[in-house]
């Protein structure tokens, strides 16, 4: 039992603080598990000076003294944050669906635009990255036209986040819907791109702004820039969309090339190429 005569109980931590800062380190509290014997220690060094601490100081004080004269006693500190996991290419065609937009053989952290899908539970898990430091997102859609749409969009902000968003297209213009059917989010911003993965149930109740991905949609592809955490207008005039609708659950790997390897692909281009082929084979008159 701690002796405490003529000393009022709500001051005892405070003789304990001042006691750890005035004795030598072989009086502190490591060296003594017993309060009264730590008490006589200190009270044959010096006089006892008591001190006045609001509650939240004095626990900050105590914990401070603490754990500074015991060394066996560190101070806590938070769990480390899980990195984001790479986006997996090899998989593409087998376990999950792919598109690609970009250079040719260009993988996720390479494609202007990259986007995977697949199946997990009730859910459908999307991955997105984009070279770009504001937004990249993936648009449901009747038709390949922008307007009424269900968008999910990963959005870099001014702190550095990288937050998923659920927007519907009112014409050419996103709105922001607060009903965001993404769970399991994550983001990350690295390497001047946006890359983030999050799970969507497949299906939900009806709604205009949220489909039902177990049918299937035109997929919109698009990125841009972002002021303040906010998207404004996408990078290029005519954002890519996939030639047909997708299915959930038919895992492909779709490579789309960007305008800078779409040269000799366009008909113009093939018809010229023909051209002029016969005119060298047949020579000039």
């Amino acid at each position: 039992r701690v002796r405490s005569e003529g000393l009022p109980k709500a001051e005892l931590p405070c003789l304990l603080l001042v006691g750890l800062a005035h004795c030598p380190p072989s009086t502190s509290m490591c060296s003594t598990r017993n309060p009264q014997t730590f008490l006589d220690m200190c009270e044959k060094k010096q006089s006892t000076h008591f001190l006045k601490f609001s509650l939240e100081q004095l626990l900050l004080d105590f914990l401070t003294l603490l754990y500074s004269h015991c060394p066996g006693y560190p101070f806590p500190t938070a769990p480390p944050v899980d990195p984001f996991a790479k986006i997996k290419v090899d998989d593409c065609g087998k376990t999950k669906g792919c598109f690609r937009y970009g250079k040719p053989g260009c993988n996720a952290e390479t494609c202007d635009y990259f986007l995977s899908y697949r199946m997990i539970g009730a859910d459908v898990e999307f991955e997105l990255s984009a070279d770009t430091d504001g937004w990249v997102a993936v648009g449901f859609s009747s038709d390949k036209k922008m307007g009424g749409d269900d968008v999910m969009a990963c959005v870099h902000d001014d702190n550095g986040r990288v937050r998923i968003q659920h927007f519907y297209n009112v014409g050419q213009w996103a709105k922001e819907i607060q009903r965001n059917p993404a769970r399991d989010e994550e983001g990350v911003f690295e390497n001047n791109r946006v890359t983030c993965r999050f799970k969507r149930p497949v299906n939900v109740p009806r709604d205009e702004t949220i489909v039902d991905l177990h049918l299937s949609w035109y997929y919109l592809f698009a990125w841009g820039p972002a002021i303040q955490g906010s998207i404004t207008r996408h990078d290029i005039d005519s954002p890519p969309a996939s030639e047909r609708v997708v299915s959930i659950y038919k895992y492909e790997d779709i490579f789309m090339p960007s305008a800078a390897y779409q040269t000799f692909s366009s008909p113009f281009c093939l018809l010229l190429i023909v051209a002029l082929t016969f005119y060298l084979l047949m020579g000039t008159p």
